[in-house]
């Protein structure tokens, strides 16, 4: 009989091993159940059931035995079973996180941009080149990569200026819009056609001054061009960089 493999937390919950997970929805079925019952005798506070997707035909023989659904994604399901009532449960990510780049040239001339789907009766409205980061990508990276598949030119990262938060977005989570300064390296504009209808070097003064230009568009602009803003930094022990990623006003 196929028995499921599983450890203790140190907070008292179960983390289920998903090597042990099988999709045979009767030796599933059976091998949970016994668990369940040894959990319980164990005072468990909370069970942690990752489900591959080789496995996922058994996902309602679980949601049966009283898992819920925590998150899921392409390569695994996460179930939760509340053993002790009222047990804590950490939420998954709550959040979209994005990044937008300001992009002045010597000629003191912003790189903007107009998207090319927008509302329907909305004019040119100008913006900055940006996007969602990508998995396990830091900030600084996303902010050049960005800008450059927009628009072609290439940059280098010089500091975060200015970040929003908001609530109701996407799927009804909230999102989190940083702001990096960059400075060009190119200047050529090759424009990204497919998301992109216009794409071209504005003066700064003129992108201010633009009936266009959206109040939160002119508020980072504004936020850019000051002296302060926060540089990325090392911490002694937070290794390797490729995982860690932290910025700082200087003085």
């Amino acid at each position: 009989m196929n028995k499921l493999e599983w450890k203790r937390n140190q907070f008292g919950g179960v983390v289920v091993s998903p090597e042990s997970v099988v999709s045979c929805e009767q030796y599933f079925t059976s091998a949970l159940q016994s668990a369940i019952k040894q959990w319980l005798s164990e005072k468990c506070k909370v069970v942690w059931l990752e489900v591959p997707d080789i496995a996922f035909s058994i996902l309602p023989k679980a949601c049966e035995e009283g898992f819920i659904f925590h998150h899921a994604c392409k390569n695994y399901a996460m179930l939760t079973l509340e053993l002790e009532e009222g047990a804590f449960v950490p939420p998954y990510a709550t959040h979209y996180i994005g990044i937008g780049g300001v992009v002045i040239n010597s000629s003191e001339e912003l790189l903007v941009v107009s998207e090319r789907y927008r509302r329907a009766g909305q004019g040119p409205s100008y913006k900055l080149p940006g996007g969602a980061l990508q998995a396990g990508e830091h900030l600084a990276e996303a902010a050049v990569r960005e800008v450059f598949e927009e628009t072609g030119v290439k940059t280098t990262f010089d500091s975060i200026s200015f970040f929003r938060h908001w609530h109701g977005y996407r799927y009804g989570m909230s999102d989190i819009y940083f702001v990096a300064k960059l400075i060009p390296t190119t200047k050529k504009i090759t424009m990204q056609e497919e998301e992109i209808s216009e794409c071209f070097w504005m003066p700064v003064a003129d992108f201010l001054n633009n009936d266009f230009v959206h109040d939160f568009n002119k508020a980072i602009v504004n936020a850019s061009i000051q002296e302060s803003s926060m540089q990325k930094i090392t911490i002694h022990g937070y290794e390797p960089p490729e995982k860690y990623e932290f910025f700082s006003v200087l003085g």
